[in-house]
């Protein structure tokens, strides 16, 4: 049930161990939010919304996730994404899945559901930055962080990457590391 991208009213007092009538109140009182079914008086929490209401809640995340952070690698270089796939994997804190194109990286953030999407600033068929409008475009994705690694460091274009959306900006070559400490970091904001 944890990885459904809808909710109906009580999975998602199941996941947060609260009452089906409070998650109800919540959702009325606008502090959960999601939509009614059209036609009817049925509820639905998007995945998203119900994280946000978890954390802005303070309430655990246990019943709803395995613990691990979703990172999307996003990149067209085989030997960046093997990287981030091998250090991340013996990590044990992540869960990771990738991509290696803009349009590739449109369907696997629908499908996995990232908390965190490593984005290469250029890939074959778009740039990050009409990436990172296109996940922010989407409600049910505001609170996935997007991280831009790239060897461009041209200021304007920085500048104009974090108007598009990203969260943070790392220059290749990288200290992976430090990449990983960065994950974490914002995924925690």
């Amino acid at each position: 049930m944890k990885d459904k991208a809808v909710f109906t009213t009580g999975e998602a007092a199941d996941m947060c161990s609260l009452s089906q009538q409070t998650i109800i109140r919540c959702f009325d009182n606008g502090k959960l939010e999601g939509f009614r079914v059209p036609g009817s008086k049925f509820r639905r929490i998007p995945r998203e919304n119900l994280i946000k209401f978890i954390k802005d809640n303070g309430l655990p995340l246990d019943g709803f996730t395995d613990g691990k952070i979703k990172v999307l690698i996003v990149d067209d270089d085989q030997q960046i994404i093997e990287l981030f796939i091998d250090v991340l994997a013996t990590d044990g804190r992540f869960e990771v899945a990738t991509a290696q194109t803009g349009y590739d990286a449109g369907l696997m953030t629908q499908q996995f559901l990232p908390d965190l999407i490593v984005l290469d600033y250029m890939l074959p068929d778009i740039n990050g930055n009409m990436v990172c409008k296109s996940i922010r475009k989407n409600p049910a994705f505001a609170n996935t962080k997007i991280l831009i690694i790239s060897g461009m460091v041209n200021p304007a274009e920085v500048s104009n990457l974090m108007a598009a959306g990203a969260d943070d900006f790392i220059k290749k070559p990288f200290n992976i590391e430090n990449v990983i400490q960065r994950i974490t970091e914002l995924v925690q904001k």
